[in-house]
């Protein structure tokens, strides 16, 4: 299983079931009613790179006034950098009990520099398409990735200026072992070619790269793939064909200090638009990160090992 994200992420407040009337129990032992819980400002934006979560509505026990099951929570994104950002926010939903009952996601796309704006995710469903409104007490900023809003990942809507769409999967992990898939999609009009292994770079919190991290051609040392070590091929994508090509590492930890990248720039020939993904290397002190060439894709099979359980902001 990969490990929980990083503490900057998970420090984020939790909150109690807003539009419930707010109330304390003052006395040890009595019982506390439904609060209605707004977080410090100061701590998310520490916490959540501009981001803080603003207010719950609907949701809640009958008990609680106000409560419904369109469970709404509302977020803003502040952008103090200097070029436009794409937001990408997990926000988890808990009971009363601790327990994790679904991780829901939101996108803030093209934030400009010093722009503050308000959005929000809906909370009334689980992963599994049950309604988990009437359950939640809890929400918290469990992860926030931002990237440059010209490289963000485009899984939908328009076919970007480059003709291409490229995004990651959220992998698996099986015994240290991470493979996390690269997916790229012809959605333009014209055939597109692709010979050998995309370009990546990884990068951390700060965008910056690691000095530690070799990017290797195949598996090296890392395992053995025949997939990833197989001889790179020339393919022609016709449009609306698609390729893959993946990433692998270890998280091993032994002397030295771990790098956790969060982030990954992908080039996938030379020339081409750079894409960040957010594939969430925790390459341990290993140094090392394998790259499988691009293969025309024949579809996606099921999982031979357990699917990672740390939440990719970005969902392909």
């Amino acid at each position: 299983m990969r490990t929980p994200l990083t503490s900057a992420a998970l420090a984020a407040g939790l909150l109690l079931l807003a539009g419930c009337g707010t109330q304390t129990a003052t006395t040890p032992g009595s019982r506390t009613a439904v609060h209605c819980v707004v977080p410090d400002p100061a701590r998310d934006e520490a916490a959540g790179q501009g981001v803080r979560i603003t207010g719950v509505t609907g949701g809640g026990t009958p008990e609680c006034p106000g409560s419904s099951r369109n469970l709404q929570v509302h977020y803003e994104v502040a952008n103090d950098g200097p070029q436009e950002r794409t937001y990408a926010v997990v926000v988890e939903l808990r009971n009363a009990a601790g327990e994790v009952l679904a991780n829901v996601h939101g996108t803030v796309p093209d934030v400009a520099p010093g722009a503050t704006v308000q959005a929000s995710v809906d909370g009334s469903v689980d992963g599994s398409g049950t309604s988990a409104a009437s359950e939640v007490t809890r929400v918290r900023l469990e992860q926030v990735r931002r990237v440059p809003a010209a490289e963000a990942p485009a899984a939908a809507g328009p076919c970007p200026a480059s003709g291409i769409r490229v995004t990651a999967d959220r992998g698996d992990a099986a015994m240290g072992l991470r493979v996390v898939g690269l997916h790229l999609t012809n959605c333009s009009t014209k055939p597109y070619t692709l010979d050998g292994y995309p370009a990546v770079t990884p990068l951390d919190e700060d965008w910056k790269t690691p000095s530690t991290v070799t990017v290797l051609h195949g598996t090296g040392d890392i395992t053995t793939l025949p997939d990833f070590d197989a001889p790179p091929r020339r393919l022609t994508l016709a449009p609306g064909a698609s390729a893959t090509s993946g990433l692998v590492w270890r998280n091993t930890v032994t002397n030295g200090t771990a790098v956790d990248a969060p982030y990954a720039r992908v080039v996938a020939r030379p020339g081409a638009s750079p894409v960040m993904l957010t594939p969430e290397l925790d390459l341990g002190t290993t140094g090392e990160l394998g790259v499988k060439p691009w293969t025309k894709d024949a579809g996606r099979p099921s999982p031979s090992t357990p699917p990672v359980s740390r939440p990719s902001a970005w969902k392909s």
